[in-house]
């Protein structure tokens, strides 16, 4: 393996443990017990929280803003689509063209929404009001990391920059907001399992 290799074996192993020890901090705090009688299925609960509470048109959020929750999808995406292919890259796969050109194709559109987002956070008053200067330090390491992984599908010299890049977005994850990578899961099971518990989820038509 090459010194980029070894960065971005480093990188991942600081954010797996990081996130690993957060993740089990919020398990072992969550000790709170309901009191109230089970009125539904947890599992009900469970499943809805990560699909139908998911859709804009039962998020307020949301349905009010379609354009940007579309780019967000379509953002989130990217960001899985890129890690998907640092893995591929790592391990010296060999891939057909037509799944590398539609890939730089999709990251090319997905970094294109990050911008967008960027943006927006930028010109819209309630956006900028609320924003922290990580959230547009976070918004332009991803936007970066898509955009240079679509790049690198195309131009393999720059893998060893992707690899840089990669890595100090694996660094800063575990002490930022995107370290909602490990907080969306939990904070939607838990929603399930208190929802579910009620009989709120899923809902009954």
């Amino acid at each position: 393996m090459t010194i980029y290799h070894w960065i971005l074996v480093a990188a991942f192993s600081f954010c797996f443990l990081s996130c690993l020890f957060q993740l089990l901090h919020i398990i072992l705090s969550s000790k709170s017990k309901d009191y109230a009688a089970s009125r539904g299925k947890i599992g009900n609960g469970i499943v809805y929280s990560f699909t139908g509470a998911m859709s804009p048109l039962k998020k307020e959020s949301a349905y009010l803003h379609l354009p940007t929750y579309a780019a967000g999808i379509i953002f989130h995406l990217g960001t899985f689509l890129s890690f998907f292919w640092i893995v591929f890259h790592f391990f010296g796969g060999n891939s057909n063209s037509i799944l590398i050109f539609s890939s730089a194709i999709f990251l090319t559109v997905s970094s294109l929404c990050g911008v967008f987002i960027f943006i927006k956070r930028i010109v819209n008053f309630n956006m900028r009001f609320l924003s922290h200067p990580d959230d547009y330090f976070s918004n332009l390491l991803v936007t970066g990391f898509q955009f240079l992984s679509a790049m690198a599908l195309i131009k393999s010299s720059l893998l060893p920059m992707l690899f840089i890049w990669a890595a100090i977005l694996l660094l800063y994850i575990p002490i930022s907001k995107l370290r909602h990578v490990v907080y969306f899961f939990t904070s939607r099971i838990y929603l399930g399992l208190f929802y579910g518990n009620k009989g709120v989820w899923q809902i009954k038509r």
